[in-house]
Formats: structure tokens, C-alpha cells, sequence
């Protein structure tokens, strides 16, 4: 037994040699700067409390235990307001323009970012109540307002989005970042938080949409699932960085399940609708209508038959104002 204990430490400490070798060649995945990150579980936590603020009568908070709101409010306030201060210290490590800077001096550019942040949230709160009412006029499906706030995916990447927006036009680094890619890994819904998001924004189902980081889109906009609004090409790579490269999509558009829109001179003219699966790379006049046009429905019979009936369905719509992608 003895014998087998010092192979086994011996094997052990030859393998945790090995890697802390590893760990001191010159690669950006050696960085062992642990403190110099901001911490994803804590930007996680500040996310919900914030959306819980947002929503002050939906969502418990079980850390307090006051039955008054307004004690309760100003309980997370605080916590958000300490945390979120602390997070942004560290984050703006991360931006070359602060990565030098004392830590009194982040502390103080951090205390201003975060009050400059948390003056948004009325704004914030506002544009989401007409994110709440574009889903409940928008979707027969929908019960109550309650369920739509408690229960739509769409509806929390697009709040996640509006905060990680205000965020991101402050300059902050990595954070708003963090907190979309957590709603994209909860809902399936990506949204930049770059992009710019209007009034009464609806996504209806979500899964699979991807919004760019330069994206516009303007107000009564209706988008479903699988939809892409992206860059022609990212073949540039770094040399694009701060370029329009996601189209603008004026008010009133609806874009169907699996459309594709690319590039950044792209704009889809107002109360412009794009069919399901459509490919766009240039711009769509104001009030089109976007389809693919004659697709074939092909249907095979039961093994009893042999014959593969063909049938064409028909255009959506005979309007002449409909754009035909084949």
C-alpha cells in the first residue's frame, strides 16, 4: 500500500510540475491576474437586483426580509450602488486609456460612472413599460402583463440589454458585456450592447436572434426568432472596430423567423416587412414587402406509392409591392 501512496504522489507531483511549467510560457491565457477582472457572479447578482428594481413588485429579494418596499428598495440600492462601484473599479483596469491610473483615481471616475449610471434607470424603466405593452398588443398568447414580465424570454434580453446599453455609452469596460452574454446564455437571444434599441420593441419566441453591436432600430419594431441582424463581413477583423457595420432598422419594421439582414449601409425603410428567411445585403425601401418567392413544398406519399407529388405554394401576397428573393 505504502508503495502504491508514493507512485501515486509521485505522479501527482510530476503532473502539477508539468503544469505550472505550462503556466509560465508567454500566452495571453497565462494571465494570473485573478483581482484584475471584474467577477462574473457578482455582475450576475447586480443584474438581477437591477432588473429587480426595474420591476420592484414582480421579482422577491430574498436577502432582505423588510415587508416595507420602500425599506426593502433602499436596502439594494445601496448594495447595487457599493458593488456595482467595486466592479467598475476593476473593470477599468481594462481599458487602456485607465489601466496605469491609481487606484484613487478609478475610484473616483468609478463613483461618477456609477451615478451617471444609476440617473438612467428612470429612462430605463420608461422605454421598458412600452416593452411590456409592444408584447402584450403584439401577442395574442400572452395572458397578462404579469406573465410577459415574469416569463418571456425576449423580454429579458432586451431589459438586460437596455441597462448593459447605458453601461456600455459610459464607457465602461467588460461589464455590459457580461451581463448580455448571460441573458444570451439564458434566453438564446444575443443583443450587443452596442446596439441601439427604440420604443416598443418586441421579440417574439427569441431563440436564435442575433442583434450587432452597431445595430439601429427604431421604434414599434417586431422581430422573430432566428433573425440576425449582422456584418456583411468580419473578414477585417480588428481594423472594423468603431465602423457601422449592422444595419439601421427604421420604425415599424416586422422581420420573420430566419430572416437575415447584413451590413452596415443596410436600411430597412419604415413599416417595411421581411418575410421568413429572407437574405437581405442591401436596402429596403420604406412600406416593402420582402419574401422568397415559389417555394416548393415537396411531399412523398406513404410506402404504398411510389409518385412525389410537387406543390408550388402560393406568393403571400399578389401586391406588387412585394420584393421577390429567389
Amino acid at each position: 500500500m505504502s508503495e502504491n501512496n508514493e507512485k501515486n504522489r509521485t505522479e501527482l507531483e510530476e503532473i502539477v510540475g508539468t503544469l505550472l511549467d505550462d503556466y509560465t510560457s508567454d500566452r495571453i491565457i497565462n494571465r494570473v491576474e485573478l483581482f484584475d477582472q471584474p467577477d462574473k457572479e457578482v455582475v450576475v447578482d447586480l443584474l438581477d437586483k437591477l432588473i429587480k428594481m426595474i420591476f420592484p413588485g414582480f421579482f422577491r429579494e430574498k436577502s432582505y426580509r423588510f415587508y416595507n418596499i420602500n425599506s426593502r428598495l433602499t436596502v439594494m440600492i445601496e448594495d447595487v450602488l457599493y458593488n456595482l462601484n467595486k466592479q467598475i473599479i476593476i473593470a477599468l483596469k481594462q481599458d487602456p486609456e485607465h489601466e496605469n491610473d491609481s487606484y484613487e483615481q478609478r475610484a473616483d471616475l468609478a463613483h461618477d460612472l456609477c451615478r451617471s449610471f444609476f440617473l438612467t434607470i428612470p429612462k430605463i424603466r420608461e422605454m421598458v413599460e412600452t416593452d411590456v405593452q409592444a408584447f402584450f398588443e403584439g401577442d395574442p398568447a400572452a395572458y397578462n402583463h404579469s406573465e410577459i414580465i415574469l416569463c418571456y424570454p425576449g423580454l429579458r434580453a432586451i431589459v438586460t440589454a437596455r441597462i448593459a446599453h447605458e453601461l456600455y455609452l459610459l464607457g465602461i469596460p467588460l461589464i455590459p458585456r457580461m451581463m448580455t452574454e448571460h441573458a444570451h446564455s439564458r434566453t438564446g437571444i444575443d443583443i450587443h450592447p452596442g446596439a441601439t434599441l427604440g420604443k416598443y420593441f418586441f421579440i417574439d419566441h427569441g431563440t436564435g436572434i442575433v442583434v450587432g453591436e452597431t445595430t439601429i432600430i427604431g421604434d414599434y419594431v417586431k422581430i422573430y426568432q432566428g433573425v440576425t441582424i449582422g456584418a456583411l463581413s468580419t473578414r477585417g477583423g480588428q481594423s472594423l472596430r468603431g465602423r457601422k457595420r449592422h444595419p439601421t432598422i427604421e420604425d415599424r419594421v416586422t422581420i420573420y423567423a430566419g430572416a437575415s439582414i447584413l451590413g452596415g449601409e443596410t436600411v430597412i425603410g419604415h413599416d417595411a416587412v421581411i418575410g421568413s428567411n429572407a437574405f437581405i445585403t442591401s436596402s429596403v425601401d420604406a412600406g416593402a414587402r420582402v419574401s422568397i418567392k415559389n417555394q416548393e413544398l415537396a411531399i412523398r406519399p406513404g410506402s404504398d406509392h411510389d409518385s412525389i407529388s410537387s406543390v408550388e405554394s402560393s406568393d403571400r401576397e399578389s401586391d406588387t409591392n412585394w420584393y421577390y428573393i429567389i
